[in-house]
């Protein structure tokens, strides 16, 4: 589960623990936000009539509104409507509208997609807005990176790299999320407040060979990953990953990739496979080994990245405790 962070000013992506709506986490308070927007596989998507009356309610209570959103991976290639994307976009411009009431444009340029008058807040209070699903993670996605892409006017490639490495959020998108917001990046950037309007998108190779989702970040400078990630190294790249551990699985780099990347940054453990029942500790050894090689370079981007926060050079696990956690979870699989 991840916590709720502030992905854009006044909008959070977050668990349904951080709704207040969970009887399981009573420490949640829904009085945090004005509007909860849940991703889910049975919502359909929001008619203008329904956020209007969303907006309308703001008005005229305190009690936090309702609104549920489709949820990643439920809008398919090809079979997509233009009312599908035209929800997308009305959605974003709404929530932007909320978060935002001091930016919004002249009203004769705010039109909704049948050319109606879009409400906005009347009162100009800017609005707390979450953005949740169960696990705060995989649901939400499609809506949480169509909503970066508006409010900052950004192409599919940026948005990816931006979110996950700049605001540290981890999601997980299905390939139909990534085809669908190719297809329409175009038209986002165009109505992003943003004003970037329409430019040359040159969009780097890794992208086609992405399936939507990416490494896993369970350390600050550590990230587990698939074969797919793996044999995506451009990709990697773009994300500040420099060195590769495969378990039983050999990447399909070309002889170039291989010497970019350097053979001292490669390692292949080969004689196992990755399916959860071959031991692994008599890899161990080499496996620390390789990540230890670059032990004192971690320490050091840490304490740069403490440095940069004013936070104190302390660490709530130094590297030989995280080594024995680290062989302490894989015992199981050793018997």
């Amino acid at each position: 589960m991840s916590r709720a962070t502030e992905i854009s000013n006044g909008v959070w992506l977050g668990s349904t623990a951080d709704s207040g709506l969970d009887p399981a986490a009573p420490k949640a308070n829904q009085d945090d936000y004005d509007i909860l927007i849940e991703a889910s596989d049975l919502a359909q998507m929001p008619s203008s009539e329904t956020l209007n009356h969303v907006t309308d309610l703001l008005e005229k209570t305190e009690e936090a509104q309702l609104v549920e959103f489709p949820s990643s991976g439920s809008i398919m290639p090809p079979t997509w409507s233009q009312a599908e994307v035209d929800g997308i976009l009305e959605m974003c411009r709404w929530i932007y509208d909320l978060a935002n009431p001091d930016e919004l444009l002249d009203a004769d340029d705010k039109r909704d997609c049948d050319g109606d008058s879009q409400m906005a807040s009347a009162s100009g209070t800017p609005r707390r807005i979450l953005i949740h699903c169960t696990d705060g993670y995989t649901e939400t996605s499609l809506l949480a990176l169509a909503y970066f892409m508006y409010a900052n006017g950004l192409p599919v490639h940026d948005t990816w790299l931006r979110l996950h490495c700049e605001e540290n959020r981890n999601f997980f998108a299905y390939p139909s999320d990534v085809a669908l917001l190719l297809s329409i990046q175009s038209r986002i950037m165009h109505e992003s407040p943003a004003q970037k309007g329409l430019t040359n998108i040159h969009e780097p190779q890794w992208l086609r060979r992405m399936d939507g989702s990416l490494p896993s970040r369970i350390l600050p400078y550590m990230y587990l990953g698939n074969l797919g990630h793996a044999n995506n190294p451009e990709l990697l790249l773009a994300m500040g990953i420099k060195r590769i551990l495969s378990v039983g699985e050999a990447v399909s780099w070309s002889d170039e990739e291989k010497e970019k990347w350097g053979e001292e940054n490669i390692l292949l453990i080969d004689r196992v496979q990755d399916n959860g029942v071959d031991p692994l500790t008599e890899e161990f050894s080499r496996c620390l080994e390789f990540i230890g090689a670059i032990r004192y370079e971690l320490l050091k981007w840490e304490e740069l990245q403490l440095t940069a926060r004013n936070k104190p050079l302390k660490r709530e696990l130094e590297w030989a405790n995280i080594a024995r956690e680290i062989a302490l979870m894989n015992r199981p699989y050793s018997r």
